[in-house]
């Protein structure tokens, strides 16, 4: 453990401005806050934040981030407060340790909604002062080193996986990846055991029988630069474990199988010898095609900047070589640390950085913890494609992302008008997974609106979670109409006329935020009829009937402007169409479920609360579904086919049921306007030489 002297010094030796006496109080403070609390390991705890402070010194951060450093756990863990803080040490570390400090433990909550609330307040604090950051990863560093002292297994896989899943990937968009790298093998060697003692086994066996064999590759590729007059310095590395099992896991590969075990580091003076050398690397060594990347030209979101390619050396070995100067290793290895140093003479980077403003984006659209912790994950994982906007604008975006990722990445307003999208100058599907270096246009229209359906397959977070809002908004808007509909006939049955007066003291008495929480409430059954005529003219429903004897809807309400899978679902059991006459189903907390008349599943919904509908005459359509028998000869499917095509239906499933000579049994699903379309195409099957029976199900 640093002592105190010792940290002083390592500030003063690279800030010989810094405040000697406030770094000497927040040491004396943070030893007499944690007093005798003693950590797993039997060290005192103030052991941690001092070692804490140790990592700032050495990334050669600012006084205030040392004095954070010491002090980050005062609040969490003694009796200190913030203010106590601020009144001692300013009001710059007061905001940081506040930052940094995670919520009270709160025994109702359950260990998602822990961690979404502590992930919540993080990234609020981080939006503002990035240096929040960079003192709660070296908090998770110090703690995963020394995770081991902890003897529940349960906690320590609970910690590791957090790490993995959180702390790693941030610590890599922020460009920290000698943080990460240890983060990822300290989680991994506790979530994968044997995974682990397996593979570092392996890897001390080829330590000790290749013979210098990394020192004699370094020193053959530094001699082939050298004799082409460049200086630079080369070195090499096994593969980080935790790299090589996960390329294990995504080739789906045995050890034996990953060729490039061995990775080079090749520092040059400026940028130019950068690609100099690669030149002479390809010429002198066969370059493996597809692992060449330029991040040179081309930088990682988080700043990164290098030149990777991949070797055969000897004819036989695969090695992989980074090249780059040593202002861009500096950058790489401590990121946006680097950039908060106390070289850099006070110029901090921009808090508002483009993925932190996804990720505050994110932050305001989740609706639940899981919800949270789901897209901020799919916010911070590492892997990462380059596409392009027409005019040159370069977005990163996680394998696998489609149109629609890019379009909420590009603004989230181009995002939910998106009606298409063009790839390289071609017309594609918006559920097109996206190439590196494509060159994405989007086609949009100012009435289109978000679809649920999108979020089978948008992959970032930011996508997710602003689909999700508007649904949510959408889904809120339709029921509170439904519930509009219902309350104008609970009014029609109370005995005197209700004005604004009345409507305002019900929605008090029945303590909503207002007029369209309360016809949410109704529309989604949360509140049922006699409660709200007490409420609109107390006394009024004392005498009432039994509720399965009251007056029926004087008017049905009529399913137009409602989109299905929002405010209501059409029956999959009877897949009503206009024309139909229907009935809804509403139970507490869902949706109305739309059955025609005569279904017989009807007979289910006997604990649900029922509601007359009607298909208003401008209803856009619905999805029948009918059963076809053709007979098992060439081309019936097809004059099946033809059938619905000359009626100007769109087949949206086919699925045969049932193949027994001579007849084939298929179901269909197609999108008709109305009943007479639908009836009139049964007709036209029952009618052909092709068709054996037709009917509706």
């Amino acid at each position: 453990m640093l002592r105190q002297y010792e940290l002083v010094e390592r500030v003063l030796a690279y800030d010989p401005d810094a405040d000697e006496a406030i770094l000497n109080r927040a040491y004396v403070y943070t030893v007499q806050k944690h007093g005798t609390q003693k950590r797993a390991s039997g060290d005192p705890y103030f052991s941690h934040p001092v070692e804490v402070a140790g990592l700032m010194t050495e990334l050669k951060l600012d006084q205030a981030t040392v004095v954070t450093a010491l002090l980050h756990d005062t609040v969490e863990d003694t009796l200190a407060t913030v203010d106590e803080i601020e009144r001692l040490f300013g009001a710059d570390v007061a905001r940081l340790v506040d930052g940094v400090t995670k919520l009270s433990k709160i025994e109702t909550m359950s260990d998602n909604e822990r961690a979404a609330e502590n992930l919540r307040k993080f990234l609020l604090a981080m939006s503002e002062d990035l240096r929040v950051l960079l003192v709660k990863l070296a908090d998770r560093l110090h703690n995963m080193r020394t995770l081991h002292f902890i003897k529940s297994e349960e906690k320590r896989r609970r910690i590791a996986r957090e790490t993995m899943d959180i702390y790693a990937p941030l610590a890599e968009r922020v460009g920290m990846y000698e943080y990460m790298r240890e983060m990822q093998l300290l989680a991994f060697e506790q979530l994968e055991p044997e995974a682990y003692a397996t593979i570092s086994g392996r890897l001390a066996a080829i330590r000790s029988e290749e013979n210098g064999q990394v020192g004699a590759i370094a020193l053959e590729i530094k001699q082939a630069l050298a004799e082409a007059g460049l200086r630079v310095e080369v070195s090499g590395r096994e593969k980080h474990p935790y790299s090589i099992w996960k390329k294990m896991a995504e080739r789906h590969v045995s050890f034996e199988q990953i060729t490039d075990i061995m990775a080079f580091r090749v520092l040059t003076e400026n940028e130019d010898d950068c690609y100099k050398a690669l030149g002479i690397l390809h010429r002198t060594w066969q370059m493996i095609p597809g692992r060449f990347k330029d991040y040179v030209s081309t930088p990682k979101m988080n700043g990164y900047k290098s030149l990777h390619t991949s070797l055969i050396y000897n004819n036989a070995m695969r090695v992989e070589v980074q090249i780059k100067t040593r202002a861009m290793h500096e950058t790489n290895e401590f990121g946006l640390a680097a950039h908060w140093s106390y070289k850099q003479g006070g110029v901090t980077p921009d808090g508002q950085v483009g993925w932190l403003r996804d990720l505050l984006e994110i932050l305001e659209a989740s609706n639940d913890p899981d919800e949270l912790l789901e897209n901020t994950k799919m916010a911070i994982y590492q892997d990462r494609i380059f596409a392009f906007t027409p005019k040159g604008a370069l977005f990163q975006l996680p394998k696998g992302a489609t149109p629609i990722d890019f379009a909420f990445a590009v603004h989230t307003n181009l995002g939910a008008q998106a009606v298409g999208a063009k790839i390289n100058g071609r017309h594609v599907p918006l559920r097109t997974p996206l190439n590196n270096g494509d060159v994405v246009e989007i086609i949009k229209s100012r009435t289109s609106e978000p679809q649920l359906s999108w979020l089978a397959f948008a992959v970032t977070g930011k996508a997710r979670a602003s689909i999700r809002r508007f649904v949510r908004q959408k889904e809120r808007a339709e029921v509170a109409a439904i519930g509009r509909k219902l309350y104008e006939e609970i009014v029609e049955r109370l005995p005197g006329t209700v004005g604004k007066k009345a409507l305002a003291d019900a929605i008090k008495r029945l303590k909503m935020a207002g007029e369209e929480d309360l016809m949410f409430a109704i529309g989604s059954a949360k509140v049922d009829d006699r409660q709200v005529m007490e409420a609109l003219m107390p006394g009024s429903a004392a005498n009432l009937p039994d509720p399965d004897h009251w007056p029926k809807q004087k008017r049905a309400i009529a399913v137009r402007g409602l989109t299905p899978g929002m405010a209501f679902q059409l029956a999959a059991c009877c897949h009503p169409v206009p024309g139909d006459r229907i009935v809804g189903l509403r139970r507490p907390g869902k949706g109305v479920e739309v059955h025609a008349i005569d279904c017989l599943n009807l007979a289910n919904g006997i604990d649900a609360d029922w509601i007359d509908l009607s298909w208003d005459a401008r209803t856009d359509g619905a999805i029948g579904r009918l059963r076809a028998e053709l007979y098992n000869r060439p081309g019936t499917l097809a004059e099946m086919a033809g059938i619905f095509a000359k009626n100007h239906a769109n087949v949206v499933n086919l699925e045969m049921t049932q193949r027994e000579n001579p007849f084939h049994t298929y179901e269909v699903d197609l999108e008709v306007r109305d009943l007479a379309h639908l009836t009139r195409i049964i007709s036209a099957l029952r009618a052909s030489d092709a068709v054996a029976q037709a009917e509706r199900i």
